[in-house]
């Protein structure tokens, strides 16, 4: 049997112990893991993957995650103000964004909260505009330069949604670069998910911004996951030469993550039936605004591997481990676990946990923050 560890604080309230699954009357209904004729090995664009040095990426596995893991919840931090997004540092930290006051906040393996400073902090206070469901989002590390870590951020001003690049060195933020800007804004709706893949390039998830028709528009940045290089141009292998579109027809991404065969997943928003895992393929159109959950497969579009009603979900962030795929359930108020089967394996269950009024998975409910391993 499996472990995962999660360590959060949720509300002010601390969550510790063994958590027993939890009885549902509405679980997910689970769908085909992949269209007809489409690959289900993840993104293919001939890059060669992995490490930047070189090594390239570890030889791809076929996961079979087990029926049920055990879960422990305990507080790792407390006194955060709606931390959204969370990067891992190789020091053992993790860089932390809190949307609303757009700060930056380093949390170390101890619990301890380290504000970072810097010209690149103050910098953020005049650019990042917060409203409804914008701020300082989204957190990766790009890489290392010098003594340096290079970083993204994606944050909502005033007039657009934008990824920024500035270096870390300790605790201190160097300077603000815009490397992508025009992404659509308004109060809700505005993405925000930043990853960097098993290529190498920076994955980035924007929301429809309240007007579905972008999602279906390939020259509007909005209802879409882009893939763009550090420097933020489209990656090469992109669906379309010059574009950083990766997939489009999506509603509002809040989650994205890749499994040890190299698929990529992401959780996304519905509207009022429907909200979706999905396994994001090269160039596909996950069919929002014309399809909400499934059904869109004889249309063209790709169907999710699983829903959930809105009401028991409205997913947060997403991590991916060796066994599992996880989701932060907001509204549904659980952790949704999804187990790893081989590529197109249709036969996944879902193990539910009540762990308390909210939770983050790389997320961004009011107040938390999560570790997780593997035991």
């Amino acid at each position: 049997m499996v472990g995962v560890v999660v360590g959060l604080v949720v509300g002010g309230a601390v969550l510790a112990g063994c958590v027993e699954p939890a009885t549902t009357t509405s679980g997910p209904t689970m769908l085909g893991s992949a269209p007809a004729g489409r690959s289900t090995s993840g993104p293919t664009s001939g890059a060669t993957g992995g490490a930047t040095d070189g090594s390239g990426p570890p030889a791809p596995v076929q996961p079979s995650g087990p029926a049920t893991v055990e879960v422990d919840v305990a507080r790792l931090a407390t006194g955060l103000d709606v931390p959204w997004g969370i990067a891992p540092l190789d020091d053992g930290r993790s860089l932390v964004t809190l949307r609303d006051e757009a700060r930056l906040v380093l949390v170390g393996a101890d619990g301890t909260v380290t504000p970072v400073t810097g010209p690149g902090v103050r910098a953020l206070t005049d650019v990042v505009a917060p409203q409804g469901e914008g701020g300082l989002l989204g957190v990766a590390v790009l890489g290392r330069t010098g003594d340096g870590l290079d970083v993204a951020l994606y944050a909502t001003t005033s007039r657009d949604n934008r990824v920024l690049r500035a270096t870390l060195t300790g605790d201190a933020l160097g300077p603000l670069t815009p490397v992508l800007t025009g992404i659509p804004v308004a109060r809700n709706h505005d993405g925000g998910r930043l990853a960097v893949g098993p290529d190498g390039y920076l994955y980035v998830s924007t929301g429809d911004a309240g007007d579905p028709r972008r999602a279906q528009d390939p020259d509007s940045l909005g209802g879409k996951i882009l893939r763009i290089t550090p420097e933020g141009d489209a990656a090469p292998g992109n669906p379309v030469e010059g574009s950083p579109v990766w997939s489009l027809g999506h509603r509002n991404v809040q989650g994205m993550g890749w499994s040890p065969d190299g698929r990529m997943f992401a959780s996304e928003f519905g509207q009022n039936t429907w909200d979706e895992l999905n396994v994001i393929h090269r160039g596909a159109n996950y069919g929002w605004p014309l399809v909400e959950g499934q059904g869109g497969a004889g249309e063209g579009f790709v169907d999710p591997v699983a829903v959930w009603r809105t009401a028991d979900a409205s997913p947060s962030g997403l991590a991916v481990t060796d066994e599992g795929v996880y989701l932060a359930g907001l509204r549904g108020q659980r952790l949704w676990r999804v187990p790893l089967r081989p590529a197109a394996a249709t036969d996944l269950d879902v193990l539910s946990h009540h762990v308390g009024n909210s939770l983050l998975v790389g997320g961004s409910p009011p107040r938390a923050v999560w570790r997780r391993r593997v035991l």
